[in-house]
């Protein structure tokens, strides 16, 4: 049997042709779609994937209304005496219009899955939108984009029923292997259409197995998936410093941005020293920063850093965030998994030469401590080395604002006491504006020197922080600031108050606010006397306790004995030492709640 051979040439090119096409028009079409926010999204949707889902046929009818002689496009190829449909050029096209979804599906799936903060660590780096997606969307998206491909090759390869309408069966011409096979059947030679079957059977399971191989053997590691890794290089003593001296940083926010469930509304001003911004989850704090970076938009208002306008409404100015010089150190640290430690250090340092970027990126490495690891990738790091890393390539930039959203949240008790002393130590150098993103009020009170606490949005109370513990002023803020006991108060005199739902009245020195609604009294500040006679002290009653490694915390009941394990006033924190010696002491012990402690809130 003599088999010709020229489906096999005429089905590798145009399966060659198409997949070459549909992998620049699917990347390119997924590129602007992920980004893609305007209305009718779904229906453009549909309209790129329907090649999937439509019967070959019908696909090939509606390619040959787009390019018959009658159509316009076909009418136009006339004039230069050229036509489209049953020649070469139909059978790549049919071939390119059915393997596009698959290409165009892969490569969204495989953009989509990649971490937002990768692509936000690139744009506060200085990376432009096109150089992000060259160097960090396109390669983390590598292997799903090679999977399309591969899938996409495949489905070119077997297209029947869309050539058959617009390119028709030409033997050496546009005949491909499916349409061989076809018309061998229906010839009856079974032989032939046999062997035609076994070259694309094996072409088509090599392609797909190509695909699960890729997908097993080569998707990349994500940063931080080695957590056995310890913490070799050892904390180390940070002492970054930056080359520009820039006593008089300043930042102004005055934004305003509708979020799901309430409207973030915030004014602030600061300048060298940290600034913390202190609130509960949900709360708008790491917002605010996105919005300071450029990586959100607000719905309306002013950012003004060191005299440059960042963002305003009004004017309509909003400077893309490669242009606003800003250092961002994700919770996450975002670093990229497909680059090296010293490439990370190094991203944003394009432009430079190349022998000052060495310099710069050995140096940072020196002060982090992390000499050695130059070449070792983020899997290949503990998440204190990560931390290091990520805080190196914010300040290799030499940004004008460091902004740090809850940079200790994903590490150990002990790591996170090393790495926030070494921060404190960081930030004392810095001499550009630093925001400090947190939930836990103790880090905020170590590392910051002011505080902005917020609630649902909006800032409630912005200053010192000894000022905001020591008179938060309102109930929010004092919950937010660790108190966690009040009573709710009336004023009996200029000195005395009524604790109602403590049962007692209490001395104060305080003066006494206009709208006086609540006292209140930090547990650690709550202190016992073996004097009953003792100003504001009165009997109480263990309910019950709570311990942590160091502490107690002692649950109160005053003036009666308790009936129930509910039934108290007053929590207590005492350390254990203390707690050795109180627990054998015979009830009621005495308990003081000193005048200069208590706390009185004001009503809103």
């Amino acid at each position: 049997m003599n088999l010709d051979l020229s489906p096999l040439w005429i089905s590798l090119k145009t399966a060659f042709t198409a997949t070459f096409i549909a992998f620049f028009l699917g990347i390119a079409a997924a590129r602007w779609m992920l980004g893609y926010r305007g209305k009718g999204k779904e229906l453009i949707e549909a309209l790129l994937i329907s090649p999937l889902v439509l019967p070959p046929t019908v696909v090939g009818f509606l390619l040959l209304l787009l390019f018959g002689n009658n159509s316009p496009i076909g009418q136009l190829l006339l004039r230069v005496g050229a036509s489209i449909i049953f020649s070469w050029p139909a059978t790549a096209i049919a071939a390119t219009v059915v393997a596009f979804p698959l290409m165009y599906k892969t490569a969204l799936g495989a953009f989509a899955q990649i971490d937002v903060n990768l692509l936000w660590a690139a744009r506060t780096l200085g990376a432009s939108e096109w150089t992000t997606f060259w160097r960090v969307t396109l390669p983390l998206a590598k292997p799903g984009i090679v999977a399309g491909t591969l899938l996409a090759f495949a489905r070119a390869l077997g297209e029947f029923g869309a050539t058959l309408m617009l390119a028709g069966n030409i033997p050496g011409q546009t005949q491909t292997i499916p349409l061989a096979i076809y018309f061998a059947v229906e010839a009856g030679d079974m032989g032939q259409a046999f062997i035609w079957v076994l070259i694309i059977l094996a072409m088509s399971i090599i392609a797909i197995a190509s695909v699960n191989f890729w997908l097993a053997y080569r998707l990349p590691v994500a940063a931080g998936s080695n957590e056995a890794n310890t913490d070799k290089a050892g904390a180390g003593n940070l002492k970054l410093s930056l080359t520009r001296d820039n006593p008089n940083s300043s930042l102004v926010v005055d934004i305003q941005k509708q979020l799901r469930g309430f409207s973030l509304s915030v004014a602030l001003t600061t300048g060298k020293d940290t600034l913390g911004l202190l609130g509960a989850s949900g709360a708008g704090k790491s917002m605010i920063l996105r919005c300071i970076a450029g990586l959100e938009t607000p719905t309306k208002g002013r950012i003004v850093l060191n005299g440059r306008v960042l963002f305003d409404s009004k004017q309509g100015i909003n400077q893309p965030s490669h242009k606003r010089r800003i250092g961002f150190l994700f919770q996450n640290y975002a670093l990229f998994p497909h680059l090296t430690v010293a490439q990370n250090i190094a991203f944003g340092l394009r432009g430079m030469p190349k022998a000052e970027r060495n310099r710069r990126v050995e140096a940072q490495m020196a002060a982090v401590q992390l000499q050695g690891l130059a070449n070792r990738y983020p899997c290949e790091l503990s998440g204190g080395q990560q931390q290091r890393v990520a805080l190196a390539r914010a300040l290799a930039i030499e940004p004008e604002v460091l902004l740090l959203d809850e940079p200790f949240s994903a590490l150990d008790t002990h790591l996170r006491s090393q790495l926030e002393k070494q921060l404190i130590e960081i930030l004392g150098t810095y001499q550009g504006v630093s925001l400090f993103v947190t939930h836990n009020l103790e880090e905020a009170y170590r590392v910051c020197k002011n505080l902005l606490v917020l609630s649902e949005g909006r800032a409630i109370t912005c200053g010192a922080k000894e000022n905001i513990f020591e008179r938060p002023g309102t109930f929010t803020v004092a919950q937010l600031t660790g108190c966690k006991n009040f009573s709710r108060a009336q004023a009996v005199s200029p000195t005395l108050v009524q604790a109602s739902d403590w049962g007692c009245t209490l001395r104060v020195i305080e003066p006494l606010p206009d709208n006086l609604a609540y006292v209140g009294i930090r547990a650690h500040q709550l202190s016992f006397s073996l004097d009953p006679n003792q100003e504001n002290t009165f009997p109480c009653w263990v309910v019950q306790t709570s311990e942590t490694p160091h502490r107690m915390t002692l649950y109160l009941k005053l003036h009666n004995p308790p009936t129930n394990s509910k039934d108290y006033h007053l929590q207590a924190e005492v350390f254990k030492e203390k707690w050795a010696v109180l627990k054998d002491r015979p009830f009621p012990w005495q308990i003081s709640l000193e005048p200069l402690r208590l706390i009185l809130i004001k009503k809103g």
